[in-house]
């Protein structure tokens, strides 16, 4: 506490001899000053709050004798009394000065001038004109109506004005000067937050000279940037659009915002969805160049966290949101898929966009064979070039993760041996980096553990052990793969939940498939995925979809 102390009565002086440069002058300079610290100010004021509603009046003289300079050079100043929450907090910090119970003279003058600060601050956006007092009342309004509708008329008639200017920029004659637009940018920087001044806003945003140059002040970008992030204003995708192409750190600021929303929350694709859509990304990002940048962002930090399944996840919940937004906006695209994909092969980038949902299950397989045997020839036969090695297409298969789970599906329902290309596919999806020869000796371990997973469906009855002997080793095998552990248990999942058989066991099965806390993780991860998957194909049967959703409760409540 006596720390805090000593910070604030710090932090008092400084922003004492600030609130006095502030007043002594009005010029350009000053203003930007003011509205460059206006965010710490307004922090400053909260912590005086917080340390004056636990003094009485008499202490908070007694220890900040000039605290009736500083607030009254506050209430003076329209910069701080316009910005976010300054005006309430201020007045939270007066009514800690009045004496509920005046002893003297002293007291009752103090508290007389409180409450002057305290009508001047609740008044501060009328004008103190006699004229115009006497023109409304002439007109039959009172101040308290005319004022907020002077306030929103001046406001529609910049943006009127503003709007014309983007129409008419080649109209010399007709046009807003860059000089009056930047100055215009650097008024609203402290309004940003009203809600009347949100069409003037958006105006701004989306007004486009002619100048080589940005024109708008970048603390404008700043402000309205972290306002949006924080919900304090709502702006049409359009802005945000321009937004982002005009000032790129508020689209870097909108990617960290949702990475920390990510990190700080367990994995849950219902709850990636919902972070997803209120980032307003999926809408912006059908501009190709936003586009671009956020899939390459993405591709950053799947390489920095070693392909993180948040990351994977949080891309395949963004691309399904990114083409659901597409379609809805235009029912044929402005632009060729090569103009969001240009590091994939357009025939494949085509294959891939067809979702699951929208072919009969019957012809899944065919789907899934013309998709593997397209990356293998890019991957391996290396016949185009053009499009980037593994990684690049791995990236462009990643988007639409749903055919990698089909795929594992696809192997455990099939009563033939399996198909080749789908197993490549599959082995593919996991271990993109692999060679030939590694990716050959992981389609075989998957093989040897379906045939095994396939024969005991065909038994009468099998139980728990018997299910990890199919999906284990023997001490005679070759040690298995690093890479086969996820793939193995995703298919021993889908074995559990569409064999019949295996319901009843599951709960077993994965106590034994499940002894760390890291694979846990996983298996809640891929029961996750799966139910979310679910819902957008609406083909399960309801006796799996209960299965999951318990085993994914029983799961999360161990973890």
């Amino acid at each position: 506490m006596a720390q805090d102390s000593v910070g604030l009565s710090s932090d008092y002086q400084f922003w004492m001899q600030k609130v006095s440069t502030w007043d002594q002058a009005s010029t350009v300079e000053t203003q930007q000053d003011t509205c460059l610290h206006l965010p710490r100010f307004q922090e400053f004021l909260r912590q005086m709050y917080e340390a004056l509603k636990e003094m009485d009046s008499n202490t908070v003289i007694e220890r900040f004798p000039t605290i009736g300079q500083l607030l009254a050079k506050t209430c003076r100043n329209p910069f701080i009394l316009a910005y976010d929450e300054s005006q309430k907090i201020l007045i939270w910090c007066l009514c800690c000065l009045i004496n509920k119970e005046p002893q003297n003279s002293g007291d009752s003058k103090l508290n007389s001038w409180t409450r002057g600060l305290l009508c001047h601050v609740l008044s501060a956006f009328r004008f103190d004109i006699r004229e115009v007092g006497l023109f409304t009342q002439g007109l039959g309004y009172a101040p308290a109506d005319y004022y907020p509708g002077l306030l929103k008329n001046m406001v529609l008639s910049l943006v009127s004005e503003l709007r014309e200017n983007h129409l008419n920029g080649f109209n010399t004659q007709r046009r807003m000067t860059p000089e009056r637009v930047r100055a215009l940018s650097r008024v609203c920087v402290p309004l940003i937050t009203l809600p009347d001044f949100e069409p003037l806003v958006e105006a701004l945003l989306t007004c486009h000279g002619c100048e080589p140059q940005e024109v708008l002040w970048p603390e404008f970008f700043d402000a309205v940037s972290e306002a949006f992030l924080l919900k304090k204003i709502s702006l049409p995708t359009s802005a945000v659009v321009c937004l982002w192409l005009r000032h790129l750190p508020s689209l870097e600021k909108a990617m960290l915002h949702l990475f920390e929303k990510l990190i700080s929350s367990e994995r849950n694709f219902l709850r990636i969805e919902r972070f997803v859509r209120d980032s307003s990304l999926p809408e912006a990002a059908c501009h190709p160049a936003i586009f671009r940048i956020v899939d390459e962002t993405f591709r950053y930090a799947l390489l920095e966290t070693d392909g993180a399944p948040e990351i994977l996840a949080t891309i395949q919940v963004f691309t399904r949101c990114f083409l659901e937004a597409l379609e809805k906006e235009n029912k044929q695209l402005k632009f060729a898929l090569r103009t969001y994909f240009p590091y994939a092969s357009p025939s494949l980038v085509t294959a891939l966009l067809q979702h699951p949902k929208d072919i009969p299950q019957g012809l899944w397989h065919q789907s899934l064979q013309h998709i593997s045997e397209m990356l293998r020839e890019i991957v391996e036969d290396q016949t185009h070039g053009s499009y980037g090695g593994p990684s690049d297409c791995w990236f462009a298969f990643i988007h639409f993760g749903g055919w990698a789970d089909v795929a594992a599906e696809q192997l455990l329902r099939s009563e033939a041996d399996p198909p080749e290309a789908v197993l490549w596919l599959l082995a593919f999806s996991y271990s993109p980096r692999d060679g030939s020869q590694q990716r050959a000796q992981t389609m075989e371990e998957v093989k040897a553990v379906l045939g095994r997973l396939l024969k005991l469906l065909r038994s009468p009855g099998f139980s728990a052990r018997d299910v990890q002997a199919a999906a284990g080793q023997s001490r005679e095998e070759a040690p298995r793969p690093l890479e086969c552990g996820p793939l193995i248990r995703r298919l021993l999942l889908n074995f559990l939940l569409w064999a019949p058989g295996a319901h009843a066991i599951a709960q077993e099965v994965i106590t034994l498939m499940a002894p760390t806390r890291e694979i846990t993780h996983e298996i809640t991860g891929f029961l996750d995925q799966t139910l979310y998957r679910w819902d957008h194909l609406c083909t399960t049967a309801p006796a799996s979809r209960k299965l999951a959703s318990e085993l994914l409760t029983e799961l999360r409540g161990q973890v």
